[in-house]
């Protein structure tokens, strides 16, 4: 994984490329570019595959193209086996140079080739010509802006900040070229809402459980093909429990991390399991107390979030990443996406199949400016890679051809992954239902008192040249009964909270965080020796 950035165009500027550059480091572990006239191109790269020989910006052996990449191709090894079968003589074992020649043979159908989490720029030396991709999930993110006949492209928001510049987002799933001054032209290569839809549903549950239970075991194995230590972020629940117990199996080398208050079940839960398994736990220990307005400030910074709950998880995310980067760890795994694919969230059980079905894609269609934008800036803004075998685009395609009923079963959410490796997971595990941790321990409380200061803070980072900071979605699909019509209507309507609203968010949270300063005053008090007297 790296940061990327690039301006392409006639009289583009080296103080601004420097700037750009430079506020990617934390993505990277070395810095790596190429200056020319009307070219400036450049990486933070963050040394994983082929750690030595995988250089950016890379070169086509002819010179002709000219490629910045950031993120990780799974098949890289396959499809260099059949790029060498036809004749092609590769330089390194690296997963970039497969970028580049994949896209040298197949042309714009290449990202059809590419199975990974990936964005990149390639750039025709000679025209100064731009083609632009991204994943289908958008798990890595890339940016563009238009200042002076120039193309400005990057990994972050902040990055472009200094263009001054309205900055926009290459979508999930699209790709296309610029031809600078001009803006890119972009399209969909993949159609990510009607994935599956050539295929029959899949209504038996015997057929799902073997289904879901090979795609996901596949997802992780293509994802710890690496000789580099491989983390695990553990909340102690169903799906990041399933990801530790598969990796402890697929690695050598692995290691659990998880954030928590200290009387919180998700440490009681990863204590027990890491210690059945045998596998090491870093434990980061987290009070209400400890978040302070600093720490809503990194939060805002690193993770350029637009909706308010998202920032409040950036909390949470930053010490345990921080954590990681300070072990030398720097891969690590996640259980991110399985409660969009598979009914982790209970709007999907309030409404009928139909509208059930809405509120699924339009949650898989976001995820990539709300949850994956938040492991992506968080995890790279302190060089660890964040890999998410949940959203392999095979376990999206089957949870697409799923109904509802192998989602929700017997009042138990996520039915089909319990019951898919129900004779690898403890039944502890396996029952525990879900409950969010910042929310149940009160971080998430103590995060709400600073609310009313998200919206400055992200806009004195620049961060509004994109777009501001807006009402939480969910809040607002609550609030319109689940109906995804309403509360789209209702969302453009109206962006932000009003002050109303902040402010009695702000008093639920003031008396919040009242209550447990008042206990610990109590407690001491008892506790303290009483006087003797004279």
């Amino acid at each position: 994984m790296c940061g990327i950035a690039l301006v392409v165009g006639a009289g583009a500027d080296a103080a601004t490329f420097t700037r750009m550059l430079t506020s990617l480091a934390p993505r990277g572990d070395v810095e790596e570019s190429l200056m020319e006239e009307g070219l400036l191109a450049g990486t933070q790269r963050l040394r994983i595959v082929d750690r030595e020989r995988a250089v950016q910006p890379w070169l086509s052996a002819d010179g002709r193209w000219l490629l910045c990449y950031n993120g990780e191709i799974f098949n890289h090894s396959e499809l260099r086996a059949e790029l060498v079968g036809a004749g092609q003589r590769m330089r390194s074992l690296s997963d970039t140079e497969i970028v580049m020649e994949a896209f040298l043979r197949w042309g714009e159908d290449a990202v059809n080739h590419l199975r990974g989490e990936f964005a990149f720029a390639i750039v025709e030396r000679p025209t100064g010509r731009v083609y632009l991709a991204r994943d289908p999930l958008g798990v890595k993110p890339l940016y563009w802006s238009r200042r002076h006949g120039c193309l400005h492209v990057a990994s972050e928001v902040k990055a472009l900040v200094p263009v001054g510049a309205r900055v926009n987002e290459v979508g999930p799933g699209h790709h296309g070229w610029a031809e600078p001054p001009l803006a890119p032209e972009l399209a969909p290569y993949i159609n990510l809402l009607r994935m599956g839809e050539s295929q029959a549903a899949i209504e038996d549950p015997d057929e799902a459980v073997k289904l879901v239970r090979s795609a996901l075991q596949d997802s992780i194995r293509v994802r710890v093909d690496t000789d580099l230590t491989v983390g695990v972020v553990l909340s102690g629940g169903l799906d990041s429990s399933l990801i530790l117990l598969h990796v402890q199996q697929m690695h050598p080398d692995c290691v659990a991390f998880t954030v928590g208050t200290p009387d919180s079940d998700d440490l009681r839960y990863a204590r027990r399991l890491t210690a059945e398994l045998g596998v090491p736990l870093e434990v980061i220990e987290l009070r209400p107390r400890d978040v302070r307005l600093a720490d809503i400030r990194t939060a805002i910074q690193m993770g350029e979030l637009t909706e308010y709950g998202d920032t409040i998880n950036a909390v949470v995310s930053v010490p345990l990443f921080r954590r990681v980067h300070e072990l030398g760890v720097k891969v690590v795994l996640t259980g991110d996406g399985s409660d969009e694919l598979f009914g982790g969230y209970p709007m999907y059980h309030d409404v009928g199949a139909d509208q059930a079905r809405r509120l699924f894609l339009h949650k898989i269609r976001n995820l990539g400016r709300t949850e994956l934008q938040r492991v992506d800036r968080i995890s790279m803004g302190q060089g660890v890679e964040a890999r998410v075998p949940f959203l392999d685009p095979s376990l999206v395609e089957l949870a697409m051809r799923m109904p509802l009923h192998l989602k929700m079963r017997e009042g138990q959410e996520k039915w089909i992954v319990r019951e898919a490796f129900a004779d690898i997971l403890p039944d502890y595990i396996r029952q525990r239902p879900k409950n969010p941790m910042s929310y149940s321990t009160g971080l998430h409380d103590r995060a709400r008192l600073y609310k009313p200061l998200f919206a400055r803070l992200h806009r004195s980072f620049g961060y509004d040249l994109l777009e501001p900071v807006r009402r939480d979605f969910d809040a607002v699909l609550m609030k319109c009964d689940n109906d995804l019509d309403r509360a789209i209507a209702e969302n453009a309507a109206r962006q932000d909270y009003t002050a109303l609203e902040h402010a009695h968010d702000l008093i639920g949270a003031v008396r919040w965080n009242i209550v447990p300063m008042m206990q610990r005053l109590t407690t001491a008090r008892r506790r303290a020796p009483a006087r003797s007297e004279k």
